[in-house]
C-alpha cells in the first residue's frame, strides 16, 4: 500500500514527536515531587511553559515525560512507577536543576545523536574537574550499558549527548566544553551523584539482532 505525501509527513511526524537530540535547549527547576502510591507528579518551573500543550513530550533529564497539566504553579508530569524504578527522577528535590530538550520536530537540525527519551540505567558521577577551560567527567557504566558503548561514540547522559573520550571496563570519562558545562545541570552536579543514562538507539538494535542471531 502507498502513502501519499500528507500520509509520509503525518507518519514522520508522529516518529519525532518522540524522539530527542541530546542538545539540551534549557533549564527548568523542580517546583515539587509529590508521591502518589507508586506514582509521583513532578512539577517543573519551564522557561517555555507558555509554548507547550497538553501532551506534549519533553525529555527532563534525559527521560521523555507527557505534559499533564499546564498551570500557574508550573508544569506537572505524571511520573510512572516503572520511570521512578529505572530512572533518577524520584531523586529529584525542590529546587533542582534538571535539563529540558522537546521533542524533535521535522526539519529540525539534527546536532547530537538520536535519543528516544528511554533511560536504560542509572549511572553514578565518579570524578567531576576542571582541566583548562574544559571539565573532565567520569561516569559509572552498569555493564548492560558498557557493552553498548565504544570510544568516540554517544551515549546521553541525563539527557544530554556526549562522545565517549575514554571507556573504560565499569566507566567512561568526557570532555566537557565549557558551553556544555553552562548551558547543563553538570554545573551544579557533584561526585556520587546519579545520572540517567541512553545507550545509543543504534547499538541496542545491533546487539539484539546478534543475540537473536
Amino acid at each position: 500500500m502507498s502513502l501519499c505525501v500528507d500520509d509520509q509527513v503525518a507518519s514522520v511526524t508522529q516518529f519525532t514527536d518522540f524522539m530527542f537530540t541530546g542538545l539540551v535547549e534549557l533549564l527548568g527547576n523542580v517546583v515539587s515531587l509529590e508521591n502518589h502510591g507508586e506514582q509521583a507528579w513532578l512539577t517543573l518551573a519551564i522557561p517555555f511553559a507558555a509554548e507547550l500543550q497538553l501532551g506534549d513530550s519533553v525529555a527532563v533529564n534525559g527521560c521523555c515525560l507527557t505534559v499533564a497539566e499546564l498551570g500557574e504553579a508550573g508544569v506537572r508530569f505524571d511520573v510512572l512507577a516503572q520511570t521512578l524504578r529505572v530512572t533518577s527522577l524520584g531523586q529529584l528535590k525542590a529546587g533542582s536543576i534538571v535539563n529540558l530538550e522537546r521533542a524533535l520536530r521535522v526539519g529540525d537540525r539534527l546536532g547530537g545523536h538520536f535519543v528516544q527519551g528511554h533511560v536504560d540505567a542509572i549511572g553514578k558521577i565518579l570524578y567531576l574537574s576542571q582541566n583548562g577551560q574544559d571539565h573532565v567527567l567520569e561516569i559509572s557504566l552498569p555493564t548492560e550499558i558498557g557493552r553498548l558503548c565504544v570510544s568516540k561514540g554517544s551515549i546521553s547522559i541525563d539527557g544530554i549527548s556526549l562522545t565517549i573520550a575514554d571507556l573504560k571496563n565499569e566507566s567512561a570519562v568526557f570532555w566537557i566544553t565549557p558551553h556544555t558545562f553552562s548551558h547543563t545541570n553538570l554545573s551544579s552536579a557533584k561526585v556520587g551523584d546519579s545520572v540517567n543514562l541512553e545507550a545509543d538507539m543504534l547499538a541496542k538494535h545491533v546487539a539484539a539482532l546478534m543475540a537473536k542471531s
